[in-house]
């Protein structure tokens, strides 16, 4: 605890200098406690400098996931009130998962610098190297029907869109259903998963996850998907990734007090974003392959497509590819 508040004295002065006595008497620590806090904040990477008769200085912040950066980037009137910043863990999702089952609450947000099984939709895996992106997932609890939640996948692709824009300066489109995609590549994944109450019916837990590619570059993603996925930095828009984790699990505590209501201006925002629209497009939901036309969004997030015949059709779940993307080009 004695290095959390030297940390967030020398915050609270970032850029100058606070001598090692006054933070002894203000903290009630002895001037070693304070040398060895500053020790190890050192050691997670911060830079302190130390001026004799004037003291210590906090001139550099190191850009991980970490709950003390991510705190510091979160608004005011923004509670989080479980974060738990992992360094290594098979997937944020299955650990949250796994949390659920033991009882963890509401709105607790798992993140991760690297994630050995990072998982996508229908089981694929999510490359996730160290360092190089924010894998973040959390926890609700909304108590409603399932039917109700319908349309979260598409809420979360809005909500990290809403982060990425507020944090980068860009915003992504997302290509249905789930994915996000900048200049035609796959910048974002986001799985949704929910638990349902037996006796109820009722949703016992929702989690959302999504991971964002951020400063990877080519040979970060391996050949088998270099070719369709990007970062923000690769497309020119460097970010901290403390900076858009803090935006995440405010846009993502937004899309939990909006559960149950109206969502009109979730869907709106989705058909403005998306990206599939008016293109072309491969239904793939089955072993055949379908062409159609991409139309609309409806109001639960759902694909409307016009097949070849001129019947229209609300496609909700299966695979949608877009001519011109992901190597569809015929």
């Amino acid at each position: 605890m004695g290095r959390e508040r030297v940390y967030q004295l020398l915050q609270e002065r970032r850029g100058k200098f606070f001598s090692g006595q006054e933070i002894s008497k203000r903290l009630g620590i002895s001037r070693a406690a304070v040398w060895k806090s500053i020790d190890r904040l050192r050691q997670d990477g911060y830079v302190i400098d130390a001026r004799t008769g004037l003291g210590y200085r906090l001139s550099a912040a190191p850009d991980v996931l970490v709950e003390r950066e991510i705190r510091r980037f979160l608004q005011p009137n923004t509670v989080c009130p479980d974060l738990r910043c992992l360094e290594e863990v098979d997937s944020t999702n299955s650990y949250l998962k796994r949390e659920a089952l033991q009882g963890a609450p509401h709105k607790t947000v798992a993140t991760a610098n690297f994630q050995t099984a990072g998982r996508g939709r229908r089981e694929r895996s999510f490359v996730s190297p160290p360092g190089k992106g924010v894998y973040l997932s959390v926890l609700l609890r909304p108590q409603l029907p399932p039917q109700s939640l319908l349309g979260a996948t598409g809420m979360a692709a809005v909500a990290v869109c809403n982060a990425v824009e507020r944090t980068a300066g860009v915003r992504p489109g997302i290509k249905w259903t789930n994915d996000l995609v900048l200049n035609g590549k796959k910048l974002c994944g986001i799985l949704t998963e929910l638990s349902v109450e037996g006796e109820t019916g009722m949703a016992e837990s929702l989690i959302i996850g999504a991971g964002v590619n951020v400063s990877q570059q080519a040979e970060d993603f391996g050949p088998e998907v270099a070719y369709i996925a990007t970062s923000l930095a690769a497309e020119g828009y460097p970010v901290s990734l403390a900076a858009l984790a803090a935006a995440m699990i405010e846009e993502f505590y937004h899309l939990s007090d909006a559960l149950g209501g109206d969502l009109s201006g979730w869907v709106d925002a989705y058909r403005k974003d998306c990206v599939t629209l008016g293109k072309q497009v491969q239904l793939l939901w089955t072993s055949q392959q379908e062409e159609a036309e991409a139309l609309d969004i409806d109001s639960q997030f759902g694909l409307i497509v016009r097949l070849p015949d001129g019947s229209e059709r609300a496609v909700r779940t299966g695979e949608v590819s877009v001519r011109g993307m992901y190597g569809y080009l015929a």
